[in-house]
C-alpha cells in the first residue's frame, strides 16, 4: 500500500470520496466509496441542487433535492475522509474519529432543519445550512477529543 499524507488523504477526500483510499491501493475501499457518492449523488440530485444553490436559487434547490437519499451523504462524506486520514498516519491517534463523527452528525442536523431555517428573508437551503453547521460539529468534536486524550493522560501519570 502506497503511504501518503494526512493532509493529502482529506484534501482528496474531499474532492471525492475513496479518491484518497485509491491513490493509497485500497481498491476495493475507494471503488466501494467512489461508487456509493455518485449512487447517492445521483438519487439525491445533489450536483443539481449544489449548482441552484450557488446560482441562489436555493428554494429551487430545496424543492428538487431527494432528502431522504442525501440524509447518506454526511455519513459517507466524513467516515470516508476519517478512514483516508488514519491510513495515512504511521501510528493513528486515540479517539481520532470523534471530529469527523461530530462533523457528518451535525451536517445531517442541519440537512434535516435545512427546510426550516430562513434568517431575515436568506434561505440557506439544503447546502449551505449543512456546511454551516460542520463548522460547530468539527470544533465540538475536538473539544471531545482533547477533555478524552487529557483524562486519559490524568489517569497515566
Amino acid at each position: 500500500m502506497k503511504k501518503i499524507e494526512p493532509l493529502e488523504a482529506i484534501l482528496w477526500s474531499i474532492a471525492l470520496p475513496g479518491f484518497s483510499q485509491l491513490l493509497s491501493g485500497a481498491l476495493i475501499k475507494g471503488v466501494l466509496f467512489v461508487s456509493l457518492e455518485f449512487i447517492i449523488n445521483l438519487k439525491s440530485h445533489f450536483n443539481t441542487g449544489i449548482m441552484l444553490s450557488f446560482l441562489g436559487k436555493t428554494a429551487e434547490a430545496a424543492s428538487i433535492i431527494d432528502y431522504q437519499w442525501l440524509m447518506f451523504y454526511p455519513c459517507l462524506y466524513m467516515f470516508a475522509m476519517w478512514d483516508a486520514y488514519r491510513m495515512a498516519q504511521d501510528k493513528p491517534k486515540k479517539y481520532d474519529y470523534i471530529p469527523f463523527a461530530f462533523g457528518a452528525y451535525f451536517v445531517t442536523i442541519g440537512l434535516m432543519y435545512s427546510p426550516l431555517v430562513r434568517v431575515k428573508s436568506i434561505f440557506f437551503g439544503p447546502i449551505f445550512l449543512p456546511m454551516i453547521f460542520l463548522i460547530p460539529g468539527l470544533f465540538i468534536g475536538y473539544i471531545i477529543q482533547y477533555v478524552l486524550l487529557s483524562k486519559k493522560r490524568n489517569t497515566t501519570k
